[in-house]
């Protein structure tokens, strides 16, 4: 493995970051970090770039120790590049001086190459002589690529490296980045809050909570396989509906699912809402509203149980489809696209367990 976390973890004072991280990146791999704001993802790319100093584990590059309580390389010899949100790029120098400024030691005429073959790859040759004011944001975020990759890194890390793009531009430029790191082959680590760029970008993410990883996989394996509720719903949107279980069957009012390892009794069961589509026969569901998103179409639907509770749910729907509001519609219902779990413990009731003396 090219990159390598171990037994990290690190504290700013009385608060934990990061509680205990392994994590390996393999060259060519792209590696996510995802998850909410102040769980540390940000934290892990500066120690392993040595902005840091680690406190407890080990860090290991291309098969060399960086860093270790009490023993770290300096950050210019990690063969790491960094490319930051704001993309700090320096206002008085060219594009071209910008890319070949981390490059010290190498002779001119390999630094100038080296600088046109970082340029050319995320397609900027033209741009040496430009100065990064004149240039779209998109563009800039490019040039800072390109800075980071000249040096040829054994490790890339980039930290909400599109967050300050506008949604368009953003896909654009993902979709560019994409391409370029596929093709360079270094070992990268990306941090993101946002799951549709993990899902997009990631051969692997990992799925931070509480300075934890809380689950490790593909995208598909977290969008299709999540583990605990919060991943459920941070990869995407998710009906909630209760549920029986019995002898490992989840019967909820869009159908029954499998609950393999779950007691008899009360459950929750979370549906994607493309796991549900229109049928002749099947659940029956009035249409709240229906609102056409370009690609899909959202339909808001309420589902009553054969008890008599009212459930309102979501579809997503192929482009195109017009239900008007209060029809009548029967659905089917993917059981690929839906996630048994055991009754969720209300904190309090978690306090009071943990408070409770052993019998």
């Amino acid at each position: 493995m090219t990159l390598a976390l171990t037994g990290v973890h690190h504290a700013y004072g009385e608060r934990k970051v990061l509680r205990g991280v392994d994590l390996t990146v393999a060259a060519g791999e792209i590696v996510c970090l995802l998850g909410p704001s102040g769980d540390g993802k940000t934290t892990m790319l500066r120690l392993v770039a040595g902005l840091e100093p680690l406190q407890t584990g080990m860090i290991d590059i291309a098969g060399r120790r960086v860093a270790e309580p009490g023993r770290e390389i300096a950050p210019e010899k990690r063969s790491v590049g960094f490319v930051f949100q704001d993309y700090a790029l320096f206002p008085h120098l060219t594009v071209a001086d910008n890319v070949g400024f981390g490059l010290r030691g190498v002779g001119r005429g390999d630094r100038r190459a080296r600088v046109q073959e970082a340029l050319a790859r995320v397609g900027l040759a033209d741009f040496a002589r430009a100065w990064p004011h004149t240039l779209s944001g998109g563009q800039q975020q490019r040039v800072a690529l390109a800075r980071a990759l000249a040096p040829r890194p054994a490790v890339l890390l980039l930290d909400e490296a599109f967050a300050s793009l506008d949604a368009r531009l953003r896909e654009q430029v993902r979709d560019d980045t994409l391409h370029v790191l596929q093709e360079a082959g270094i070992a990268t680590l990306l941090v993101t809050h946002d799951a549709e760029e993990a899902l997009f970008m990631a051969d692997r993410i990992a799925l931070m909570r509480d300075g934890r990883i809380e689950q490790l996989g593909t995208p598909a394996d977290l969008y299709l396989r999540p583990v605990t509720r919060f991943v459920a719903t941070f990869l995407g949107e998710v009906n909630r509906l209760p549920a029986l279980v019995t002898r490992g069957v989840a019967v909820t009012a869009l159908g029954a699912v499998p609950a393999p390892g779950l007691a008899d009794g009360g459950a929750e069961v979370f549906w994607r809402p493309e796991g549900l589509g229109l049928a002749e026969t099947g659940v029956l569901a009035e249409v709240d509203a229906c609102r056409m998103l370009g690609a899909t179409t959202l339909v808001h639907l309420t589902v009553v149980d054969g008890a008599g509770g009212v459930h309102h749910v979501h579809a997503r729907l192929p482009a195109g489809t017009v239900l008007p509001r209060g029809a009548r519609v029967h659905l089917s219902a993917d059981p690929d696209r839906a996630f048994a779990f055991p009754p969720e413990i209300k904190q309090a009731e978690f306090i009071r367990a943990e408070a409770s003396p052993p019998r």
